[in-house]
């Protein structure tokens, strides 16, 4: 039976599993934690160190509980844009810059005046969360760290590195995150020039690797630290949720893939190039040659509910669930409030990082499950936001297919649902970024012969979620109300983030 590694480095810790290619099972997870650090509002870092040992600790664990079993292939996805600065051998210089991280607000707004083409694969401008922009900001404020590094890279490139001991890049990512030309294979040392950090291209990855190309086999060192018995075939990975792609079989056009977590995700391909209004991409043959892949996506998500829960309310977990039965008896608008989700900034339709969240509407009359209730709407109507967007540029989505932490929260995934209007399958027992490595490892290990065949070789059963349509009638009325709240709020909001990020 063939076996592979599938690990998915998210915002709170390392989850890796071990799946069955023939009888499709995730055989056995396991899980560690790292540390996020927030030094000033808008900012937050890790320790890319910690990666690694939680990698260790994890891997090893999950290993002994399964027998030690040989490995055939092993794929990392991770969360995308989150940044190292380092020496060649892997020496950090500084902690890692995480993908939520947007004080390169101001570096992010500049790379929206040039005239490259390139830029038209991200919709003219870079987001502030991206390597290109974070590189940006570094050698502007911490030019000695800038200068002295001789890899600047993503999360997934320092594992890969420490994995193989190689610095490749994923195409995905690269086209995504860095303005690489996936066109013409190459850099565009030009436009580096032009956003002030001239040379970049020698500190990124030389080696480019499509996602499911094969790497290298993992060292012998490396294969230790996770407690392998062999040393199997690393395959090319990429961001988290767009692995998530092949897991869950969205990968032709038509077809959407939508991930809740601490943030959510939307992603959908199209075969030919097309402008793209407030989302991310297209970007060419950033998953699949010959195709434009497209991102959206809200940066607080999850995230703003477990603030609530954790940071704001304190409670304990049988608090949360009494919290959310609570809620859940709030009929959709009956809080009379209104909440906005850009607790972060916005991703998606509005692009702009220096948004802030907002609660409209309090009385002394509401209570704890009044605010949960409408920041759980708030998230819901961003989702509705995006795929409004969506219908209005003509682009069909006739399946839309999830997975992720709201598969956990009915009250959250029911409230999306019934927001979007629209059936949901929704997987809800495995993860898609560790059943999208794995089928990321299988190609790459030769095992089936391209990422198409992969996708239906790690095929799972879904369930469907149908919308509510009186809460789809109240969903719609609410939108009216969050698109125009936004619009009043924007002016404010940006001067508030910006006294922030300044601060």
């Amino acid at each position: 039976m063939a076996k592979l590694l599938g690990l998915d480095f998210g915002t709170g810790g390392i989850r890796l599993g071990v799946f069955d290619l023939d009888t499709r099972r995730v055989l056995g997870e396991c899980e560690e934690q790292y540390d996020t650090v927030y030094p000033r509002p808008g900012w937050a870092e890790q320790s890319p160190l910690d990666w690694w040992q939680a990698l260790g600790r994890a891997s090893r664990a999950l290993m002994r509980d399964l027998g030690n079993p040989e490995i055939a292939g092993i794929c990392a996805a991770t969360t995308a844009s989150t940044v190292v600065a380092c020496r060649k051998d892997g020496t950090p210089l500084r902690p890692a810059i995480l993908w939520m991280d947007c004080r390169a607000a101001e570096e992010a707004e500049r790379s929206g005046r040039s005239a490259n083409p390139v830029m038209a694969y991200s919709g003219g401008a870079n987001a502030s969360e991206w390597l290109i922009s974070k590189a940006m900001w570094l050698a502007g404020h911490e030019p000695d760290v800038y200068a002295g590094a001789d890899v600047i890279c993503e999360c997934l490139d320092y594992i890969n590195f420490m994995l193989t001991g190689r610095w490749v890049g994923s195409r995905m990512n690269a086209t995504c995150k860095w303005n690489y030309d996936s066109v013409r294979k190459r850099f565009p040392a030009e436009l580096y020039a032009e956003f002030g950090v001239e040379g970049l291209e020698s500190k990124l990855p030389p080696e480019i690797f499509a996602v499911g190309a094969a790497v290298d086999h993992v060292s012998a060192a490396a294969a230790e630290h996770l407690g392998l018995v062999n040393r199997p075939i690393l395959s090319q990975g990429g961001v988290d949720a767009h692995i998530g792609m092949v897991a869950s079989g969205t990968m032709k056009p038509g077809e959407m893939l939508m991930i809740g977590g601490t943030s959510i995700v939307q992603l959908f391909q199209l075969d030919h190039q097309r402008p793209m209004d407030g989302f991310w991409g297209p970007y060419p043959h950033a998953l699949i040659d010959d195709h434009w892949l497209v991102e959206a996506g809200q940066v607080s998500a999850g995230s703003i509910l477990t603030w609530f829960e954790k940071t704001l309310f304190e409670l304990d977990a049988d608090g949360r669930v009494a919290l959310r039965e609570k809620a859940a008896a709030i009929p959709v608008g009956g809080t009379g409030l209104l909440t906005l989700d850009y607790f972060m900034g916005n991703r998606t339709p509005y692009r702009d990082p220096l948004l802030r969240g907002a609660v409209i509407g309090l009385s002394l009359g509401h209570d704890r499950a009044s605010l949960y209730r409408s920041a759980i709407e708030s998230i819901a109507l961003a989702s509705a936001n995006v795929l409004k967007r969506v219908a209005e540029l003509d682009v069909p989505v006739n399946r839309i297919v999830s997975s992720g932490g709201y598969a956990k929260n009915r009250l959250w995934l029911q409230a999306t649902v019934d927001a979007i209007g629209m059936p949901v399958e929704v997987l809800r027992d495995a993860n898609y970024t560790i059943i999208g490595t794995a089928a990321s490892a299988a190609a790459g290990s030769g095992l089936v012969p391209d990422l198409f065949a992969a996708a239906e070789a790690v095929r799972q059963e879904t369930t469907v979620i149908e919308p509510d349509a009186s809460a789809n009638a109240a969903y719609r009325q609410l939108l009216d109300d969050y698109i125009e709240t936004t619009e009043l709020l924007t002016p404010l909001s940006r001067r508030l983030a910006t006294s922030q990020l300044k601060g």
